[in-house]
Order: structure tokens, then C-alpha cells, then sequence
């Protein structure tokens, strides 16, 4: 796959019907991609909740880094990477059990030769916006494959 440019990639993946295996832990799920735009889902249960009751905030910030990182990944071009060098959340709304289907969409600001820059919104299955991200990204050259 080193070959193909990011967005093949990451099609190349869905195709299979195959999730990364962080969401498959959380149950979050790759439902969209596009060049500079991804979309995941997740349903928050009781294996997510805080002490308090709560939906821990490192679910909405995988989400979020989820939909910042696919984004920039489906905008690399052949032979590029990437690694996020920071995240800044804003949470707004907590998410709960009854929070239902909630979806992140990650969108690219600016793609350069060695930086990158997202932004990601978080909704929950009512539409209320519940967290936003954004994110830096540092692209580089791919290390060769195995």
C-alpha cells in the first residue's frame, strides 16, 4: 500500500470491512471518508463510564484524534505518514449512556511538507455539539514496509 496515496489507503481499509483496532476496542467505528474529511461513530456504554457515571472524556478525545488523524491521513500523499504532535479539546457537553449514536467528524484546515492542521466536531445522536478538537500534525517520509 505504500504505493497508494492516503485516501486510497484508508478506502483500501474500509473496503475490507476491517476498523483500526482502538476503535474496534471502543467500539467506534470509520464510517465516512473523503480527501481532507472523515467521519466516525460510536455508541458510549457502561464499558466507557468514569467513576462519576460519565462518559470518560478519553472517549470523545479518541473520537476526536480519530477524526483529526483520518482526515490528515486521506490527505498524504504516496509515501507519507503521520503522527498527531498535538490535540487541544474543548469539551462542552458531557456525553452519558443516553447520549446514543454520537459522530465525529474530522475535517483538514491545511495540509504542508511536514505539518498538518485539523479540526473535528463531536455531536451526539440529538445533534447537539458535545466536544471540538483541534489538532497538529507532523507528516513525514513512511518507513518502508516489512
Amino acid at each position: 500500500m505504500s504505493e497508494a496515496d492516503g485516501l486510497a489507503q484508508v478506502r483500501a481499509l474500509l473496503a475490507t470491512g476491517r476498523q483500526p483496532s482502538m476503535g474496534e476496542k471502543m467500539g467506534v467505528s470509520l464510517v465516512e471518508v473523503d480527501r481532507g474529511r472523515s467521519v466516525f461513530e460510536g455508541r458510549p456504554d457502561a464499558s466507557v463510564l468514569n467513576p462519576m457515571g460519565g462518559v470518560h472524556g478519553g472517549y470523545a478525545a479518541a473520537m476526536l484524534d480519530s477524526a483529526c488523524g483520518i482526515a490528515a491521513h486521506s490527505s498524504l500523499k504516496a509515501g507519507q505518514a503521520y503522527t498527531t504532535l498535538e490535540l487541544k479539546i474543548s469539551y462542552i457537553r458531557g456525553l452519558t449512556k443516553e447520549s446514543g449514536l454520537c459522530r465525529g467528524e474530522g475535517r483538514i484546515v491545511s495540509v504542508g511538507r511536514r505539518v498538518a492542521f485539523a479540526e473535528a466536531t463531536l455531536h451526539d445522536e440529538r445533534g447537539r455539539l458535545c466536544a471540538t478538537a483541534t489538532s497538529t500534525l507532523l507528516v513525514f517520509e513512511a518507513p518502508p514496509s516489512p
